[in-house]
């Protein structure tokens, strides 16, 4: 498999699947972050592809407005509307579920922004982990904490919180420390929330191999040079290597599993994860 193999694909109306649930309506909206690109655009696309409004957040504002145009192609049910905002800023996340609120019924939360950066711990520089940190664990648990309240006040009194997970929250690889403590924390933040839930508030991580999406383009030539190995045998050995299942998903695969875990077939996924790595973290040759 080469570089043009991992090439983030569009979202079709085909690949989306449904889900048959009465709260999957208009009235109800699903906040999705990092819904510009990658796996965040095809979980705002599926949410509004099962009826949803979706309150789509990104610091990209270029990037929301291609996932409102993609989701106006796919003529969806749902409406999207572009929430831009930056994760790292309280101001903003408490913009962001307000504006949400506008919207419906907040009863859904994907907290689905990420990014990457490839160095040893001793050369990790700090200023980048703490902008990381902020995005994938702080601001996921003050979204929660400013939607739980919302979610309490819909219908019927429940909601649902979904954390993208990953296999570095089960076991780690070098060089990515801070992407490593983070998806480890949110796994901590999953089970948080439905210890404190009751059933009514649940919630449930996601957590994947490597998957299509522009984080794991852009982090190809770093991890090459870092390993001093070649692109290509990244992807193959690095990223691929211990998976039995020689292919990465795609980012509307991971999307359907967000609207699995959100509808009523998942009532029962409470703190849990949903771990689709092909096999690499749980068996070796």
């Amino acid at each position: 498999m080469s570089e043009e193999h991992v090439t983030p694909p569009s979202v079709t109306r085909d690949e989306i699947h449904t889900f048959d649930d009465d709260s999957f309506t208009g009235r109800n909206v699903c906040l999705v972050t990092g819904a510009g690109s990658g796996i965040g655009r095809a979980t705002a696309l599926a949410a509004a592809g099962n009826g949803l409004t979706v309150a789509a957040t990104d610091i990209d504002e270029d990037g929301l407005t291609g996932t409102v145009d993609r989701g106006e192609d796919l003529d969806l049910e749902g409406e999207i509307e572009s929430v831009p905002g930056d994760l790292t800023a309280d101001d903003d996340l408490e913009r962001i579920v307000d504006e949400a609120a506008e919207l419906g019924d907040v009863k859904y939360l994907a907290n689905i922004a990420g990014m990457q950066h490839i160095d040893s711990i001793e050369d990790f520089p700090m200023d980048t982990y703490d902008t990381m940190h902020r995005i994938m664990l702080r601001a996921p648990l003050y979204l929660s904490k400013l939607c739980i309240p919302h979610f309490r006040e819909t219908e019927d009194g429940e909601g649902c919180v979904g954390n993208m997970g990953s296999v570095h929250g089960h076991y780690v690889t070098s060089d990515k420390v801070a992407y490593n403590v983070s998806k480890f924390g949110l796994r901590g933040l999953t089970q948080s929330i439905a210890a404190e839930g009751e059933g009514k508030i649940r919630s449930f991580s996601v957590s994947t191999g490597y998957v299509k999406t522009p984080l794991v383009t852009d982090q190809l030539e770093d991890t090459a040079e870092q390993r001093g190995i070649s692109v290509d045998e990244v992807i193959e050995d690095v990223m691929l290597g211990q998976s039995r299942v020689k292919e990465m998903m795609e980012p509307v695969d991971v999307a359907n599993l967000f609207l699995l875990g959100f509808s009523d077939l998942g009532r029962h996924l409470d703190g849990g994860d949903l771990l689709f790595d092909g096999g690499m973290t749980l068996t070796y040759e």
